[in-house]
């Protein structure tokens, strides 16, 4: 199902911002790209516990149509694709980090769980 595309109108800054990272998935794939700098499709869903093949897939095609990942494919037997954050989806990741630290310090003051997943820390996480 295709979706209109996310071009406004606005009411300010943060809608904006907001329609491009909305979704679940969208800023831990921002975070993990970050973390990993560069991963193929099946390192993000190992990365991406509860995440299905089809909303990642979902995802990472609308955050290359708005400037956040790269994809690059090559033309190898079997096929090879890797995703990398370009110069924006970078900047946004910048700008979520208090955002993060909102959320670690809202995990620490109530105790919440933290869950681990392959390659990462509990202490990584939080």
């Amino acid at each position: 199902m295709a979706q209109a595309p996310r071009n406004g109108p606005y009411i300010c800054g943060i809608d904006a911002a907001l329609d491009v990272v909305s979704g679940k998935w969208k800023g831990l794939v921002l975070w993990e790209l970050h973390t990993h700098g560069v991963r193929r499709f099946a390192e993000l869903r190992r990365a991406l516990p509860g995440v299905s093949e089809k909303m990642l897939t979902q995802h990472l095609r609308q955050m290359e149509a708005d400037g956040l990942v790269d994809r690059t494919v090559y033309a190898q037997v079997p096929p090879k694709v890797e995703y990398s954050l370009t110069a924006s989806g970078a900047a946004l990741n910048e700008a979520l980090l208090p955002l993060g630290e909102w959320g670690r310090d809202r995990i620490h003051r109530l105790g919440l769980d933290v869950v681990t997943t392959p390659g990462t820390s509990a202490s990584a996480a939080s």
